[in-house]
């Protein structure tokens, strides 16, 4: 049996960079939280790579598209200053647009 560990968000969009074989996306996630009585948004930001094909599909991506994201978590520790350091890194492995800048977008929804 294979361990394994992933990750799905679906959230808007709020940049992204790309660079010569890798892209980064940091997307917003909003859960539900009780302040003092009442429902309010606690927005979440998570920051996805993307390698392979991916990378050229990140370019159609804008601010404010809402996306569908699956992929794997790989944790990584490395030393700095002689601190140790941890990281959590969220590879995807898929994404579709499911809408782009609030509105729906019936051609985008490929999931490669």
């Amino acid at each position: 049996m294979q361990n394994i560990a992933e990750f799905r968000i679906i959230g808007r969009v709020g940049k992204v960079e790309i660079k010569d074989k890798v892209a980064f996306i940091d997307v917003a996630a909003n859960y539900g939280r009780k302040i003092n009585g009442e429902w309010q948004d606690d927005t979440h930001w998570n920051r996805v790579t993307l390698f392979g094909k991916n990378v050229e599909r990140a370019g159609k991506i804008g601010k404010g598209d809402l996306l569908h994201i699956t992929g794997r978590v790989r944790q990584s520790s490395f030393e700095r200053d002689g601190d140790r350091i941890y990281t959590v890194d969220m590879i995807a492995d898929r994404f579709a647009a499911l809408a782009k800048n609030g509105a729906a977008d019936d051609d985008q929804q490929d999931e490669d």
